[in-house]
């Protein structure tokens, strides 16, 4: 019945004029109004060019009078300020820890850069390096091939260790801090967390020795090898006064106490007991003796890790056709650097020290996922492991077929879990060949896959010599799972300009080069110019 009595009193609704005008066949006159560009027509006044309205950025409490000509932007503003919004010129705050922690965008602390090289990748990570520093995270790099992030962490006051032949030293018997922390844990009664320091201590220290056997024979040792080693280890700290080095433990496999006889089922018999252990005391002299790794692992630690600040281990000096050295300093630096921060984390756990949280950088992933067997699964465990140890990693590689090239099958599915487990990917210029296998673990639309393809261009010739930049340089796209990206272009201060120059090698040119640059540009003329 409701619904007949609407449909009876809008029967009955007065019609309006329009209405009444056609049913009388009258024309029905309409007010002109002014198109977009004004009124058309002779005299009408209508522009052929809409002028851009020019933007302002400010404060809400200063544009809040404004209303409503004021508009919000949707660009994250929880982190470290890395540049502005390439399309709407707002500023982009970005990085792993803050996402995460604070502005809770991200699943895990974790950033993976891929780009090509030149564009900015490892200038973007010194941003935030440099922001989280400020915000009071202390950066590792852990393991710096290129020597590139050395100006930055001085200019912060960091530590810088150097390694390499003739450079630095670091013992990998070495527990480094644990064994002073874990005293300190007991004497203020956390027996159990002093039992967990001392057995995480001992576990890297038997790990990285494997991990030199294994370089260093390109195999695994035994079974029965591994559980020499593990027993002699464990004599050393029982037994030996002071920190050891390789070269103590090569002298108690040498010696042959009970405890490794009996691990070595040598029943007694002296004899069999050295030919069990002839190829492993064979692998041990080469390691300190100065094989093909060198010495850098057989003698104390020159410069001992601090946990209060940011650190750097400058590598650049191992050459890049020594990838068994490389994949071995690697290692060691990652296994001394982790063994810090749970150092840092026990403290912390016992309230004798505040929470500190760590930047941790893995420069140039794909030199160190080629340089040995290990590697993969090395930093597999570090990318699951992130948000337990409250640690926060950026991983830089080139493309994704840097990932794939590796030899075995489980080691290319496992880089390539890299980018699919990292919290956000962030983009610089890529080919389009790439496109198809990023487009497999990061959604991509078309336009972000043009707009990536575009910034890998290369510059603009110049017939005047000057330096024109590519047009990708300090752009980046930002990817958060499939939420639309964002780009930003990267800006520098005059400091931080200084402190991002890769190139500076090629700059320090002699004093006539630019004569002899001339004279080889002017054709010679030798003999009868007729």
């Amino acid at each position: 019945m409701a619904r007949m009595k609407v449909l009876s009193k809008r029967h009955h609704a007065e019609p309006t004029e329009p209405e009444r005008n056609k049913q009388k066949n009258e024309p029905v006159i309409r007010e002109k109004v002014p198109g977009a560009r004004g009124w058309r027509g002779r005299g009408g006044g209508a522009v052929a060019l809409i002028p851009s309205v020019r933007e302002y950025r400010g404060t809400t409490v200063q544009v809040c009078g404004l209303w409503p000509f004021s508009s919000g932007t949707s660009s994250p503003m929880i982190g470290v300020p890395i540049g502005r919004h390439e399309e709407t010129q707002a500023t982009v705050c970005c990085d792993p820890i803050s996402w995460f922690q604070r502005a809770r965008l991200i699943s895990n602390p974790s950033a993976f850069i891929l780009g090509k090289p030149g564009l900015g990748k490892s200038t973007l990570v010194r941003r935030m390096m440099l922001g989280l520093a400020g915000q009071g995270t202390n950066p590792l790099v852990l393991g710096d091939l290129k020597g590139e992030h050395v100006d930055l962490v001085r200019a912060a006051k960091g530590q810088v260790i150097a390694l390499g032949r003739g450079r630095g030293y670091l013992n990998i018997l070495d527990p480094g801090q644990a064994i002073e922390v874990a005293q300190l844990l007991e004497a203020k009664g956390h027996e159990d967390a002093a039992t967990r320091v001392r057995a995480d201590a001992h576990g890297r220290r038997l790990n990285m020795v494997i991990a030199l056997i294994t370089i260093s024979r390109n195999q695994p040792p035994t079974d029965q090898e591994q559980t020499i080693v593990d027993r002699g280890l464990r004599w050393l700290d029982e037994h030996f006064e002071g920190i050891p080095v390789l070269g103590d433990l090569l002298k108690v496999i040498q010696s042959g106490p009970d405890e490794l006889q009996q691990v070595a089922l040598n029943r007694g018999d002296w004899a069999l007991y050295q030919a069990e252990t002839r190829a492993l005391e064979a692998t041990l002299l080469g390691l300190t003796g100065g094989g093909k790794l060198g010495e850098i692992f057989s003698r104390h630690t020159t410069n001992p890790m601090q946990r209060d600040r940011a650190v750097v281990f400058d590598v650049s000096s191992i050459d890049e056709t020594e990838t068994d050295l490389q994949a071995a300093v690697l290692l060691a630096c990652w296994s001394y650097g982790f063994g810090t921060v749970n150092v840092a984390n026990a403290l912390a756990d016992a309230s004798l020290e505040p929470r500190r949280h760590y930047f941790v950088v893995l420069d140039e992933l794909w030199r160190a996922l080629r340089a040995g067997k290990g590697m993969v699964d090395r930093v597999d465990a570090l990318t699951r492991l992130n948000r337990s140890v409250g640690v926060g990693q950026v991983m830089i590689s080139h493309t994704m077929s840097d990932l794939l090239a590796l030899p075995a099958e489980e080691d290319r599915m496992k880089a390539r879990g890299f980018v699919e487990r990292s919290g956000m990917v962030i983009c610089g210029g890529l080919p389009a060949s790439e496109m198809k296998l990023l487009a497999q673990a990061v959604p991509l639309s078309r336009q972000e896959q043009r707009k990536l393809i575009d910034w890998q261009s290369p510059p603009a010739w110049d017939s005047r010599g000057l330096d024109m930049e590519p047009p990708g340089r300090g752009k980046f796209l930002i990817k958060v799972g499939g939420r639309p990206g964002i780009p930003v272009q990267i800006g520098l201060t005059r400091v931080e300009a200084a402190l991002n120059d890769t190139n500076k090698r090629w700059h320090d040119m002699p004093a006539d080069a630019p004569l002899l640059a001339e004279t080889a540009a002017v054709p010679t003329l030798t003999g009868d110019p007729a």
